[in-house]
């Protein structure tokens, strides 16, 4: 039986700001990267996240950032690598003393936005983010952009990883995420989403935003849960999944 974990960004509200539908959409994911403050979220919600995550028996992922809280983590910054190194190292370790104290145990850190598409590209940072969860604990999965510079980083500190694919992002013939200011870059139709999802675990491969075929290779799938009609989109993705006799479980759960 095929297995593909779906994997969904929560725990972005901070202060008095709602941000996402974490309870709605929480019982449909297997896994979740929770933000650690730098680009979203805050010491009181990371908790509230953990909590809501330890009910529902899903397993819980960092996503760390560069420090743009006003840009929400989606621009590039010039950090160095040592730079990124001490940032990534600091939000795991906040996150992971939250996991503990609620009697839990971190799956895997997934960067976030400008950071993980710089890391894709740039073998130097990926390097930094891969010797930050190492140093955290090196039983924590990687979770990288699939076919990207991630992977060897991860390869090359003997860290596990897991490769990822994006339901509703198109694709570049390279393989490569469209940017979000190209027209087309996200598909909102649900059914649209839901059959590329099963053709990205079943088949490994999915057609570009110019009619190629690019073969995919993930282990988990991310949704999105912060936009409208998010939710509707997510059950849709799990019940096609459900229906087709695909397993969803978190990538870190032993057979």
């Amino acid at each position: 039986m095929a297995t593909i974990d779906l994997n969904c960004d929560m725990g972005e509200s901070y202060g008095t700001y709602t941000l996402g539908y974490d309870e709605a959409a929480m019982p449909y994911v297997t896994s979740i990267n929770v933000a650690c403050g730098f680009h979203a979220s805050d010491p009181a919600n990371m908790l509230k996240t953990v909590r809501l995550a330890k009910k529902h028996g899903v397993a819980i992922g960092a996503h760390p950032s560069f420090p743009d809280l006003v840009g929400f983590g989606r621009r590039l910054m010039a950090l160095s690598p040592e730079e990124v190194y001490a940032d990534v190292l600091y939000q795991i370790g906040s996150l992971e003393a939250i996991c503990r104290a609620e009697g839990l145990k971190l799956q895997h850190v997934k960067v976030h936005g400008a950071l993980y598409n710089a890391a894709a590209k740039d073998l130097a940072l990926a390097t930094a983010i891969a010797k930050a969860i190492k140093a955290v604990d090196p039983g924590l999965y990687m979770l990288c952009l699939g076919n990207s510079l991630m992977v060897e980083a991860a390869k090359a500190e003997g860290l596990p990883y897991v490769e990822e694919a994006f339901a509703d992002r198109a694709y570049t013939a390279q393989g490569t995420l469209v940017p979000r200011k190209q027209e087309g870059s996200v598909i909102h139709d649900v059914q649209e989403v839901a059959q590329r999802v099963l053709q990205m675990v079943r088949e490994g491969h999915i057609q570009s935003i110019d009619g190629q075929v690019v073969p995919i290779t993930a282990q988990t799938v991310c949704v999105h849960g912060d936009t409208p009609g998010a939710v509707e989109m997510i059950k849709s993705i799990r019940g096609a999944l459900d229906q087709a006799g695909v397993q969803t479980q978190a990538f870190g759960v032993k057979a």
